[in-house]
């Protein structure tokens, strides 16, 4: 089976790493300050109990450093998004049409271009706003540069030298022309390959007013951004991606700083995970050899670390607390966990029809992909307020005795008894049930090709697929790919404090409290 795997990392590292990027854009998560702040304050009026992990007392810190933190925060959480998402873009911002906002800003932008132009027209001309304009275009393309840009950076700073432009302007010998083919050219360089037409219709215009207003510099900013952040010859992300883990790893230690008890449930998520293991009340798919295979006696902290991964996929996040480290990534394990279980039921009712029409439907061209469309058309909204599950899965049922109904007289099987039928209907209806064997072996079977997948991230080997989830097949990658960036970057970013963590829980000593100052 052919796959795109996820590089390498190993779980403990200098932080130093390039996943893959993901693919699919996602919705952004609930800002990270935000998150902090609410499981900070919810721990700081109750005392952990139980099982929760003892961390250092509470540090009173002032408001200026809690903004500076958010700040600090905030932007941590916009790197990860670049980095982790590869469908993030940035989009302008426009005022509807009639609107206050929209008409304020046609009034700006005309005011301005109208005395640009008056200031050109003089005699002598003035050029103070036409170096304002240049002035902020310099700063623009400079902010669009990559690292690599060097010979680039070098000539813009040189063309567009503002002190030397204003000397120009003085003596009269300012090229306003020449300065703008040169803006237009670095456009060309820099904007995305679909603007090539429009920067070749720019430089036929002559004039310098209209060639500056209607160039289209400001908006095409915003397609500039896009690009670099885009996958292509021109992304920023293979950079950014050098730097993120750990500009990450400091702005969380900035924050723990002030916070030494942010890791509690980062802790607990860990210490949970081992003793589910070494008690064998582990739930969330046994290991990569097999759904009935031993968990060792002796854990590594591997084994304990990417079995905890596996865990977020089966979190209750209505009312268990999320890793803090995890955060920013808390909606798309939701998003996983959602889509997995709608797999998962999709490949139960095809994994029944199969079994209870046996030769008779097998290998017939196309009826398995209609079966499978049909299947997830109608559990789309399986995690919708709204879905009925009892309804659905009768209607699902029903469905798919009608088309296997219809193949097998299509193909001259005989027909099945009524006994038959009601026994194939009542399979799959049931499979909306939690504890339905056949959905919990199908999930079982899941569990086992995601923990497989993450293993074989680390050792570089395949992975095998399950018996029964081939109809899911080209799916279940698509989520196991998704899966092993996250858990591979997020490694990457905390692997100093999940060591220290592993360690005391497998020495059997119980998770240290975070000091201040650990990294």
């Amino acid at each position: 089976m052919s796959k795109e795997n996820p590089d390498k990392p190993p779980i403990f590292e200098d932080g130093r790493g390039d996943p893959d990027k993901e693919g699919g854009a996602v919705e952004s998560p609930e800002p990270l300050d935000q998150s902090l702040k609410k499981r900070t304050r919810q721990r700081t009026a109750s005392p952990p109990r139980g099982s929760t992990p003892q961390s250092s007392p509470p540090k009173f810190v002032s408001v200026e450093e809690l903004m500076e933190t958010a700040k600090g925060v905030t932007n941590m959480a916009l790197a990860h998004e670049i980095v982790v998402n590869g469908g993030f873009r940035v989009t302008p911002s426009q005022p509807p049409e009639g609107s206050l906002e929209k008409r304020v800003k046609d009034i700006v932008h005309k005011a301005f271009w109208d005395c640009l132009e008056a200031q050109l027209a003089e005699d002598p001309p003035s050029y103070d706003h036409a170096i304002k304009l240049l002035a902020e275009v310099k700063e623009a393309l400079l902010s669009f540069l990559l690292p690599g840009h060097g010979r680039l950076r070098l000539r813009i700073e040189e063309a567009l030298d503002v002190p030397l432009i204003q000397q120009q302007a003085e003596n009269g010998a300012l090229d306003m022309g020449k300065m703008a083919t040169f803006v237009i050219d670095t456009m060309g360089a820099l904007c995305a390959p679909c603007r090539d037409q429009e920067i070749h219709k720019l430089r036929e215009i002559t004039g310098i007013i209209p060639l500056f207003k209607y160039s289209g510099f400001l908006p095409q900013s915003k397609d500039m951004q896009g690009y670099i952040l885009s996958d292509g010859d021109g992304s920023i992300r293979p950079h950014l991606m050098q730097q993120s883990v750990e500009y990450e790893r400091k702005k969380f230690q900035e924050f723990l700083d002030k916070q030494p008890n942010a890791m509690d449930l980062t802790q607990k998520w860990l210490q949970d995970t081992a003793k589910a293991l070494l008690n064998g009340d582990w739930e969330g798919g046994a290991s990569s050899a097999g759904a009935s295979a031993p968990i060792p006696s002796t854990l590594h902290p591997l084994i304990v670390h990417n079995h905890a991964y596996l865990h977020l996929l089966k979190w209750d996040h209505a009312s268990c607390p999320f890793p803090e480290t995890l955060l920013m990534d808390q909606r798309r394990f939701q998003e996983m966990q959602w889509e997995l279980e709608e797999l998962t039921a999709v490949a139960a009712v095809l994994l029944i029809v199969y079994n209870s029409a046996g030769a008779a439907i097998s290998g017939l061209p196309g009826l398995l992909e209609q079966l499978k469309g049909t299947t997830k058309l109608l559990l789309a909204e399986l995690h919708s307020p709204d879905f009925r599950a009892e309804e659905a899965f009768a209607t699902v049922a029903e469905r798919m005795w009608e088309e296997v109904r219809r193949s097998l007289a299509q193909h001259g099987f005989s027909p099945f008894s009524s006994e038959r039928q009601a026994v194939l209907k009542g399979q799959i209806a049931a499979v909306r049930l939690p504890d339905n064997s056949i959905r919990r072996l199908i999930d079982s079977r899941v569990q086992t090709y995601l923990l497989g997948f993450l293993e074989s991230s680390q050792r570089g080997c395949p992975t095998t697929l399950p018996g029964g989830l081939a109809p899911i097949q080209k799916e279940l990658e698509e989520v196991a790919i998704k899966f092993s960036r996250l858990v591979n970057y997020n490694k990457l970013v905390f692997a100093p404090h999940y060591q220290r963590i592993l360690q005391d829980v497998l020495r059997g000593e119980g998770p240290a409290p975070i000091r201040e100052g650990d990294s």
